[in-house]
């Protein structure tokens, strides 16, 4: 279906403005079959994503800094995300040796059956891109990537116009 028919809306104001849709629409399209999924394992797309960064840490654990660092939704708190996956058992939390205000975070053998359970479900969230062709699809990847980029190299400019400026005083 086209973005005029999901929206029911036939004029935009130009090209940008349809894409910024595009990409909203297709996000929440996606986040919605996601949390479906995760909704019958009794966790969360902030949970999986948790327990997937612990997954990749192992046979290591990893910090709260570092999962707000590496998750998708910056909005999280990671802190209560990781208690509320100690208390149902999926992780555990340790306080480190060396710094005892820093807590380290390990996927446990109950977290990663549930992680197993789910792959099935989770790789069948590939198949939405499917009918894209691997060409076409490494290029929505780079053109996805360009557009993030962009906002990074204007916070860059703005940040140097700044310094500069200050400098010149």
């Amino acid at each position: 279906m086209s973005l005029e028919q999901d929206l029911q809306q036939e004029d935009f104001q130009n090209e940008y403005q349809k894409a910024l849709l595009n990409m909203l629409f297709t996000n929440y399209y996606m986040v919605d079959k996601m949390n479906g999924v995760f909704k019958k394992h009794d966790i969360t797309r902030q949970q999986y994503n948790v327990m997937r960064i612990l997954k990749g840490q192992l046979p290591g654990h990893a910090s709260i800094n570092l999962i707000k660092d590496r998750m998708l939704d910056k909005m999280s708190d990671a802190s209560r995300i990781v208690e509320r996956l100690r208390v149902k058992g999926f992780v555990t939390r340790e306080f480190c040796e060396k710094d005892k205000r820093s807590v380290e975070v390990k996927i446990t053998q109950t977290g990663l059956a549930v992680l197993e359970k789910m792959q099935a479900e989770v790789e069948a969230f590939e198949n939405i891109l499917h009918n894209l062709s691997e060409d076409e699809t490494h290029l929505l990847n780079h053109l996805l990537d360009k557009i993030r980029g962009s906002d990074k190299v204007k916070q860059t400019s703005a940040k140097q116009t700044l310094e500069a400026e200050a400098s010149s005083r």
